[in-house]
């Protein structure tokens, strides 16, 4: 299992497979112990890991080492709270990899997502097998592009798809480490 990771105010605490279990059976105490803090009132159920994980449920239990490969959530380190979550969209393929990440609504603008996903992002440009992050965004939605912007993300194009229409591209490499 992946170390967790420390930020400034954060730490970053791998997702389980019994962590996705205990959310989805809606075991509270159990996803509390397992990340050792507390989650927010608005407690996540089997919609949110299917819509950030961009997968069934069945995919994530058949093969957790895949689909939870550098995914997060994040812990206030001073009061053990978790506040959000970055998730990766699966291992790299041809060694580019996705990132997508979430902070509750009491937590928004106070940097959290920007903090938690650096720390990701740069975590994932250390593996082996990394040579880009990429994440999408909606053209509408600037807070997620400043987000971006401020870990050393750039735009670098857009992406059709059905359910959403247009994403913007954004994306970071070795070479553009910050």
């Amino acid at each position: 299992m992946e170390k967790p990771l420390e930020t400034q105010r954060l730490v970053l605490v791998p997702i389980s497979r019994d962590l996705v279990e205990a959310v989805l059976v809606g075991d509270r105490a159990e996803a509390e112990r397992l990340v050792d803090a507390r989650f927010p009132d608005l407690w996540p159920g089997r919609a949110l890991v299917e819509r950030a994980f961009s997968c069934p449920v069945e995919k994530i239990r058949r093969d957790p080492d895949a689909w939870l490969w550098g995914a997060r959530v994040l812990v206030t380190k001073d009061d053990r709270v978790v506040v959000g979550s970055v998730v990766m969209n699966g291992r790299p393929e041809h060694g580019v990899v996705e990132v997508a990440y979430g902070v509750d609504e009491a937590w928004q603008g106070k940097g959290f997502a920007t903090e938690g996903t650096g720390a990701v992002v740069g975590w994932a440009l250390d593996q082996r097998d990394v040579a880009r992050v990429q994440a999408c965004t909606f053209p509408w939605h600037r807070a997620s592009q400043k987000v971006l912007e401020k870990i050393g993300m750039h735009r670098v194009g857009t992406r059709e798809t059905d359910m959403f229409g247009d994403l913007l591209v954004y994306e970071r490499s070795h070479e553009k480490k910050s």
